[in-house]
């Protein structure tokens, strides 16, 4: 049996321990509380620099994405319809040159520089003292052959008749006298012939116009020796213009002749006068100039109030209309280098060179041609640093 000494101090020794403990409860919680604290700290520390970092990333990759995009467009076919300012010449509708076919000496001169003359009218007559010799003797040997067959055919036809009768006139004879008639005939027309040339000959002499026009040039004077070209003087007696209808004629390039048709109507105007004039395309030479690359093309003019002359300069406006539509784009997406013409053309992102050809140009847009289709997309501003395959930011 225990005694109540020893119960007391068990009781406090026992009070005591659970004192202590307790406290050392206290002071171990409030150390855990105080390292969670702390620990807890850290971690939003840790999380708050995370999301720092993680931001950080994003506004990179907004940077990354606000850098500037590669433009492009849609192609599409359009009818550009341009015009062509070209230099052209108005001439004569009919021009020639008079030169004489004999040599002689002018002996009448009707007409002078600005004569209006009509087709036939006689202009220059020119003497040929030889040439009136010749017809003469032309004319007697005309006149002794047509003596001399009318003679030999009429002894034949006494013969052939008289030789009806039996025996009267030999075979011999009669073809002898039928041979005489022929030979005598062929003289004949041989004579015919010879003054028939010299009076063509000096049918020369009379120098007359080859149709309605204006003397629009004269080189010979009363008396002047003169002769076929390249003997005596290469200059032409008298210059005829036909001026009532002028001849309008330039020379298109060969890239815009596919653009003209016979018909088409354009507009021309010349420095002397202020008006502008209209005139219809009426024949095209259908070939190339092999010196000037171009096809030469004429219209005519009715010079109605005679404002124009032959030989004025005219600046000629050409509607240039495309029959279809045509593949029509920005020229800032043409580029041109040592490679060629092309255009980059924007496929699954990747730069796509296509090798083209250019048509027409006006004012920023150009024409082209090659293996593309309509909504094909193209890089509005090409530049030959762009180089196949290269990845497109559209």
């Amino acid at each position: 049996m225990k005694s109540p000494l020893k119960t007391n101090l068990l009781k406090t020794t026992t009070n005591k321990l659970k004192g202590d403990t307790i406290n050392d409860l206290y002071k171990i919680t409030f150390t855990f509380m105080k390292n969670k604290i702390v620990l807890s700290t850290g971690l939003f520390f840790a999380a708050l620099f995370f999301l720092s970092s993680c931001n950080s990333n994003k506004k990179e990759e907004a940077v990354a994405e606000l850098e500037p995009k590669t433009e492009t467009i849609l192609l599409e076919k359009q009818k550009l319809t341009t015009e062509l300012r070209l230099p052209a010449e108005i001439t004569g509708f009919q021009q020639v040159d008079l030169y004489a076919k004999v040599s002689s000496f002018v002996k009448l001169l009707k007409v002078d520089i600005g004569t209006k003359v009509k087709k036939g009218q006689l202009l220059i007559v020119l003497e040929a003292p030889e040439i009136s010799s010749q017809l003469a003797a032309a004319e007697s040997r005309l006149k002794s052959m047509e003596a001399i067959y009318a003679t030999s055919k009429s002894t034949y036809n006494r013969l052939y008749e008289t030789s009806k009768v039996e025996g009267t006139i030999s075979k011999n004879d009669l073809e002898m006298a039928s041979g005489k008639k022929n030979s005598d005939y062929a003289q004949y027309q041989a004579a015919v012939a010879g003054h028939k040339e010299v009076s063509i000959m000096r049918g020369y002499l009379e120098i007359r116009a080859p149709f309605d026009g204006v003397v629009a040039a004269r080189n010979v004077n009363l008396g002047t020796f003169v002769g076929p070209a390249g003997k005596g003087s290469d200059l032409p007696l008298l210059t005829i213009q036909q001026q009532d209808k002028l001849r309008l004629a330039v020379s298109v390039p060969e890239l815009y002749t596919g653009y003209l048709h016979t018909g088409d109507e354009m507009s021309f105007n010349v420095k002397s006068l202020p008006e502008n004039f209209k005139a219809t395309i009426t024949r095209m030479s259908g070939a190339l100039d092999l010196k000037l690359r171009s096809e030469r093309v004429e219209m005519d003019i009715h010079n109605t109030k005679g404002d124009l002359l032959p030989g004025m300069v005219a600046e000629v406006l050409l509607p240039l209309n495309a029959k279809d539509s045509t593949f029509v784009i920005p020229k800032t997406a043409l580029v041109s280098s040592a490679e060629g013409l092309y255009v980059i053309k924007v496929l699954n992102h990747k730069a796509t060179r296509v090798d083209v050809k250019k048509g027409r140009e006006i004012d920023d847009k150009i024409e082209i041609f090659g293996d593309l289709n309509p909504k094909d997309k193209l890089v509005k501003i090409a530049s030959e640093e762009t180089k196949e395959g290269d990845v497109i930011n559209e």
